[in-house]
Order: structure tokens, then C-alpha cells, then sequence
């Protein structure tokens, strides 16, 4: 119960710092992405430093940024096949959830990451 306490807290401080940096910047559509991915990494992050230990934090930290480099890759593929093959949105999304597989563990096979 303990540790979902200290989640709870931590998770609501990182979150509450990067909204409010992210309402300091200019133009506002850039808030967004201030708000939730990264200040949730962190804080997970800072949990798994401290309850793992830092070689666990670094596979962690190689996983999420093979799933950020898959999700770019991902969102440029289902913008292309919407614009270029003018295909529906579900159709193109579940398409490109192949390209996205393929590149996370691409990405983390070459990271030197476990699969």
C-alpha cells in the first residue's frame, strides 16, 4: 500500500512541475506535451532507481525510448497511408501497429535491450 502512496505522490509532483512548465511555453499547443509521457517516466524512473536499482532504470530507460522512437515512426506511417492511400482510420492504424511491433523491438533488439 505503501509504494502506491509513494507513487501516487511522486507521479502527481513530476506531473504538476511539467504543467506547469509546459503553461510557461509559447505557443500553448507545446503544454501537451509537457503534461503527461515524460513526467510519468520520471517519476516511474525515480521509483525504479530506488526500489531496483540503477542497471534496472536503464533497461527501462532503453525500453521507453525504443517505444518513443516506434511511436514517431508509427505516427508518420498512419499520417502517410491516410494522406497518400486515403484509407479509413482503422484500417491504417492497425496497418501500421505492424511497422510499430517491428521497430520497438528493432530498436530495443539494437539498444542491446531484453525481448
Amino acid at each position: 500500500m505503501t509504494e502506491y502512496v509513494i507513487r501516487f505522490l511522486a507521479g502527481g509532483a513530476v506531473v504538476s512541475a511539467f504543467a506547469m512548465l509546459g503553461d510557461l511555453l509559447r505557443p500553448k499547443s507545446f503544454a501537451g506535451l509537457f503534461a503527461a509521457a515524460p513526467s510519468v517516466a520520471l517519476a516511474t524512473l525515480g521509483i525504479a532507481v530506488y526500489q531496483h536499482g540503477a542497471h534496472y532504470a536503464t533497461l527501462q530507460t532503453q525500453a521507453m525510448i525504443a517505444g518513443a522512437i516506434a511511436l514517431a515512426v508509427y505516427s508518420v506511417v498512419v499520417c502517410q497511408i491516410l494522406v497518400r492511400a486515403r484509407m479509413r482510420a482503422l484500417p491504417a492504424t492497425v496497418l501500421s501497429l505492424v511497422v510499430w511491433l517491428i521497430v520497438a523491438f528493432g530498436a530495443l533488439t539494437l539498444a542491446g535491450g531484453q525481448t
